[in-house]
């Protein structure tokens, strides 16, 4: 696609970005010819593309191969182009990937740079050669940015950043970034929400939520925008019956985003809240490091480069990147999902169950009014009403027998619709990170895991107890291509012109 995409800038675009992706952490020196070449026609929305694919495809190579490093640099200074200055510094950042200190060398001559898209590179450089590493030279350097820089975008990315270096220790950021949280500078109010957002994905962190909420009301509309993406980040997954603060901040959500008065940065804000939330199907997680606490490689990317949608709302795509799956499959010796293997839950079913559907509100038919009758006429049908009633009514001990019966029916419903204290979670099921503590084995069933001692999510591999009874398995099939949709067409140019506030 990308040879023969011509002239035209989108498909290059967008070609460059899969190459980057289907070649991440290659280190494909051809790949790196080819993607270089585009971004040397110097033209903006490609070069920008091809930018990002190059630190994709060198990603984690370090600034060992000096070559890479002056070409990206030197085109960075000499091109007139945001676009793509943007695009080459941020390629440099992600060849800093986990180099720590090896990478100090050209973060200082980033960071240091007169041109303000190339130090905003610096600092995305330095959170992703310290990402998950709480370096303290780090923090250090990021907070003096944070505050002194002239540039408001190297200062929100500064900010921004915190959350990269110190998202295995999510409790410290919304203390460290309070301040920065009130500041003057709208940018870095964003900046600090970014940052609880990703540093507290997934983790209900009560410190995040009140640091945040009170920026839902933000005079602003971006900061008001940013507060909603990070409070959706943080209370992904949790359940109404565990948080009752949850209900309330959704309802906040969905508010936001029907509401006709509220400002097309704000709506944007609410509706991307709304699809962090119900991403994929609420069965996955933004996690950056794996349940053994191995950093993620492929989600920190894809959380540096969502960041990139302040400038190109197509970048927000780059999250899928970080979702994780929240999953129990139990899988037999021949690779088949065993129906008959469940693990037990030890808390009510409600604390980590799915939220309830929306329903639509159905209009209301207007019904035709009522003829009016005569004060006469409602005098005569209330005394024929009133001798009916005399000669149907219960003798009085009737009556007492039914007023006593009623509060012990309730009684006994009441306790018919208690909720069980625990349940078991059937092969396969969502298993939340907050649910883990509170599953456990049971030994007794026939598939018992290989490994008891495991923890009771993720894939788990089984053994059959009984393998000369007959099983009650599931096979996984692997989705098809022959019925796959041709794709849509790119729609036509047009010009757009937003209605002044």
């Amino acid at each position: 696609a990308l040879r023969n995409s011509g002239t035209d800038e989108v498909v290059q675009h967008g070609a460059c970005l899969g190459i980057g992706l289907s070649g991440m952490a290659t280190h494909d020196a051809a790949l790196y010819e080819e993607l270089k070449n585009i971004m040397f026609t110097d033209n903006a929305v490609a070069g920008e593309g091809a930018g990002y694919a190059i630190g994709l495809v060198h990603l984690g190579a370090g600034f060992t191969d000096s070559d890479a490093v002056k070409e990206l640099l030197s085109y960075a200074h000499d091109t007139k182009h945001e676009k793509i200055i943007r695009g080459a510094v941020m390629g440099l950042a992600l060849m800093a990937y986990g180099r720590e200190e090896l990478a100090d060398g050209v973060i200082e001559q980033l960071i240091r740079d007169k041109d303000p898209i190339i130090r905003y590179g610096g600092v995305y450089a330095i959170a992703m050669a310290y990402v998950g590493t709480a370096n303290n030279g780090a923090v250090k350097r990021l907070l003096h940015v944070a505050v002194s820089d002239v540039s408001d975008d190297v200062r929100r990315a500064a900010v921004s950043c915190l959350g990269f270096v110190l998202f295995r220790t999510p409790a410290q950021v919304p203390k460290l970034v309070s301040l920065l949280a009130e500041s003057f500078n709208p940018h870095v109010r964003y900046g600090a929400c970014v940052a609880v957002g990703i540093a507290c994905a997934g983790t209900f962190k009560n410190e995040a939520i009140q640091l945040l909420e009170p920026m839902l009301d933000d005079a602003v509309d971006y900061v008001r925008q940013g507060a909603l993406c990070a409070l959706a980040m943080v209370i992904m997954q949790e359940s109404e019956g565990r948080h009752p603060k949850v209900k309330e901040i959704t309802e906040k959500i969905r508010k936001l985003t029907a509401d006709k008065h509220v400002t097309t940065m704000t709506k944007m804000g609410a509706i991307f809240a709304q699809g962090i939330l119900d991403a994929g199907g609420r069965n996955v997680v933004i996690s950056m490091q794996s349940h053994t606490g191995f950093t993620k490689m492929s989600a920190v990317v894809g959380l540096a480069l969502w960041s990139q949608h302040w400038f190109w709302y197509p970048m927000s795509h780059f999250m899928e990147l970080a979702l994780q799956p929240t999953v129990l499959i139990g899988l037999n010796h021949d690779l088949k999902l065993p129906t008959a293997f469940s693990v037990v839950c030890s808390t009510k079913p409600s604390v980590f169950a799915y939220p309830k559907r929306l329903e639509e509100k159905k209009e209301e038919k207007k019904e035709l009014v009522a003829t009016a009758v005569l004060s006469t006429t409602a005098k005569a049908k209330a005394r024929l009403a009133k001798q009916e009633a005399d000669h149907k009514a219960p003798p009085p001990a009737a009556v007492d027998a039914e007023v006593d019966a009623a509060p012990v029916a309730a009684i006994v419903a009441e306790e018919k619709a208690k909720e069980p204290t625990s349940f078991n979670v059937q092969n396969p099921s969502r298993v939340t990170l907050a649910q883990l503590p509170h599953l456990s084995f049971d030994l007794s069933q026939r598939y018992v895991p290989v490994v008891p001692t495991r923890r009771p999510a993720g894939i788990v591999l089984l053994k059959d107890r009984h393998p000369h009874e007959k099983e009650s398995v599931v096979a996984v099939q692997a989705p098809s291509q022959a019925g796959a949709e041709e794709e849509a067409d790119a729609p036509e140019p047009f010009e757009f012109e937003p209605t002044p506030l």
